[in-house]
């Protein structure tokens, strides 16, 4: 790799090892890359904006590494006090990548994903085209994924439920032209295959002992060892027919063990999607 792309594949990581601290959003970095790749598509958006869109999908949420893990965890629903909290990764986001090569790439995700047409969004409280193209984007594909998925306090909805939750908001919280477009290709199916995965062909997977999200790398196949990184337990991967099981071995895994690691075969593959909108830098 050159250095331009070791930059963004060391963005990706810190993304990842953020997403990590949270047992129950295993993936959502790669699905909201990936249904902002497809949306910026359908809108005929030039290839190099195409590419920087996912690549702000995947970095929207940096920002989170200051959110305190007691909130980021909870097993219920946020207090006012502590959604004041959550809302400042936006601003933690922006002042994160600051003077970083790259941060053009993401800058307009990352500050912005939150805001919304009727101006009630936040951190700047922008309003309607003031917001920009990645941004409202990636603002509609982060609400769907956090809609379609399971949390400890809510199962994720259906898919064509979130849809219309889009569709009830368009003009207000998600932009109505982006957001046609996104209730168009979710009709059409092309979400089916992004919704519920942390990777092409690889479906969630939930911990048997206790609920939550245990992500399964492609290189991790059958017989495999994984483990819950909220409870610790040991887990054996089984091939069932075409679907993958979870068994508790009984063991718990060491502190090495449940160490975060970065999928980096799937970094790999995003730095080599995002081509198109890398600057040239010295090898």
């Amino acid at each position: 790799m050159n250095t331009v792309q070791l930059l963004l594949k060391s963005l990706f990581a810190m993304a990842s090892m953020v997403e990590a601290r949270d047992p129950y959003t295993g993936g959502h970095l790669w699905r909201v890359s990936q249904f902002s790749r497809l949306l910026a598509e359908e809108g005929a958006l030039p290839v190099a904006d195409v590419a920087r869109i996912m690549v702000g999908g995947f970095l929207h949420d940096l920002g989170k590494i200051a959110v305190p893990d007691a909130i980021l965890n909870k097993p219920d629903r946020l207090t006012d006090d502590e959604y004041a909290v959550i809302k400042t990764h936006p601003d933690v986001g922006h002042r994160l990548l600051g003077d970083h090569p790259l941060a053009d790439l993401a800058l307009a995700a990352v500050w912005a994903h939150h805001e919304r047409p009727d101006g009630a969004g936040y951190p700047r409280r922008l309003a309607s085209t003031d917001i920009p193209t990645d941004a409202r984007i990636v603002g509609i594909t982060d609400a769907f994924d956090a809609m379609t998925s399971t949390r400890p306090y809510r199962t994720g909805m259906p898919i064509s439920r979130a849809l219309s939750v889009i569709e009830e908001n368009l003009g207000t919280q998600f932009d109505s032209d982006w957001g046609r477009r996104f209730i168009l290709l979710g009709e059409q199916g092309a979400l089916e295959h992004i919704v519920g995965h942390s990777e092409p062909g690889m479906p969630l997977q939930t911990c048997p002992a206790c609920g939550p999200i245990v992500v399964v790398q492609r290189r991790q196949g059958d017989g495999s060892i994984v483990y819950c990184r909220h409870c610790g337990g040991e887990l054996k991967v089984s091939l069932v027919g075409e679907r993958f099981a979870l068994a508790p071995t009984g063991q718990r895994g060491t502190p090495d063990a449940l160490r975060p690691e970065a999928d980096q075969a799937l970094l790999t593959e995003l730095v080599d999607l995002a081509q198109a909108c890398l600057p040239g830098m010295v090898e």
